[in-house]
């Protein structure tokens, strides 16, 4: 049997882990990050929805309240009821959707530290 050589070209390293034996280049790392990266990035884009939507009805109620000399809040009961329900499952979705981003970017950037951590040739090319 041949010994395997290491490849000399300064942008490929042998990774021992892998199944076959092969090769992974940083270039195919660098892709990796950006992808994570890209993932990030739609991570923040539904924390910015998640914050709009918490803050539709902040909007609302303080609209009522501003209003709220022009109306008997009696009167007008059973329109506010399924409107403050409304504004309730709005909150609880904000919520969710800013929450769920915060923990996906948390998950990216641990992904993207074992890396950095595993492939110290790169972690400089990496912020």
């Amino acid at each position: 049997m041949q010994k395997k050589r290491a490849a000399t070209v300064w942008f490929w390293r042998e990774v021992p882990e892998m199944s076959d034996g092969g090769y992974v280049s940083n270039i195919e790392l660098i892709n990796d990050v950006q992808l994570l990266l890209s993932e990030k990035r739609t991570s923040l884009a539904l924390m910015r929805t998640g914050i709009a939507v918490l803050a539709l009805p902040l909007s609302v109620l303080s609209l009522l309240i501003a209003t709220s000399r022009y109306y008997r809040v009696f009167d007008v009961l059973s329109f506010l009821i399924p409107l403050f329900v409304l504004l309730l499952f709005l909150v609880v979705l904000g919520v969710y959707l800013i929450y769920h981003a915060m923990r996906r970017m948390r998950h990216y950037d641990r992904m993207i530290q074992k890396i950095k951590s595993g492939h110290l040739e790169i972690s400089e090319f990496i912020d």
